[in-house]
């Protein structure tokens, strides 16, 4: 994908010792350094940007209904609307954080594609989901309330079309603690890599503690299966990061 001129700032948030670290918030601060953040922290997510659009490809119609819960700044939107421009599909790009929201609105005009982005601030718990053939949740079901998120796939299945898929993108827990910490340190070892101090991944993993709450893999396999899909595939996973792509059945009943 070619870069956007939405110009963003590198991020230093965690770089001085805070007396009081706060919870992580998608607030103004984060967004304004999102991309560089994301990308020095999370292991291939240009690679699953990709992947989600190439999935687009391969299982959506021309005139596709298609929903991004959590968009955040938009990646994920732009790369199925860059890769479907010719299927002109219909994107609807949704977020609970209005600075994301805004930010996104801004990002994402910058693309001729992006035309194909509808954007909208809401509660993906509470938002009502009309007849779609794709869904994606990217690094976002890990910040919902625990409670809330089988009802949230079990929506979603109900909204897909036969054949329609979900891609979910997750950080991954691991029970047995020599492969979580094992993982953890190879994670740690990638922020380093791309500059990140040791103080800076020590606050920020304080400030996230509460607010993401991560499941395993088996957890994430068996709620998508609780909620009727018939096949569930990790396509894609790089240390403790992962995407799954869950597909609707094509003949049901």
């Amino acid at each position: 994908m070619k870069k956007s001129k939405d110009k963003f700032a590198p991020d230093t948030i965690y770089s001085e010792q805070l007396t009081d670290v706060e919870e992580f918030s998608f607030n103004k601060q984060v967004v304004d350094v999102f991309p560089d953040m994301i990308n020095r922290s999370v292991p291939g997510y240009q690679t699953i940007i990709d992947g989600i659009g190439e999935l687009a490809a391969l299982f959506c119609p021309d005139n596709a209904q298609i929903y991004d819960l959590g968009c955040s700044i938009g990646e994920a939107s732009l790369s199925i609307a860059k890769r479907l421009q010719q299927k002109k599909p219909n994107i609807e790009a949704i977020d609970n954080s209005q600075e994301m929201i805004e930010r996104c609105e801004q990002h994402v005009k910058t693309f001729q594609y992006g035309q194909y982005i509808n954007i909208h601030k809401d509660d993906i718990t509470l938002s009502t989901l009309s007849s779609c053939h794709m869904v994606v949740i990217n690094f976002t079901l890990q910040f919902l309330a625990k409670d809330t998120r089988q009802g949230l796939i079990e929506k979603i299945y109900q909204s897909l079309a036969p054949g329609g898929i979900l891609i979910l993108s997750e950080k991954l827990a691991y029970e047995e603690p020599t492969i979580d910490n094992t993982l953890v340190a190879l994670h740690h070892k990638f922020k380093r890599d791309n500059g990140y101090s040791d103080l800076e991944i020590s606050q920020k993993r304080s400030a996230l503690e509460k607010v993401m709450q991560l499941d395993t893999a088996d957890d994430h396999i068996e709620r998508l299966k609780a909620a009727g899909f018939s096949y569930v595939c990790r396509w894609y996973q790089h240390f403790n990061f992962s995407s799954m792509v869950a597909i609707k059945a094509k003949n049901l009943g």
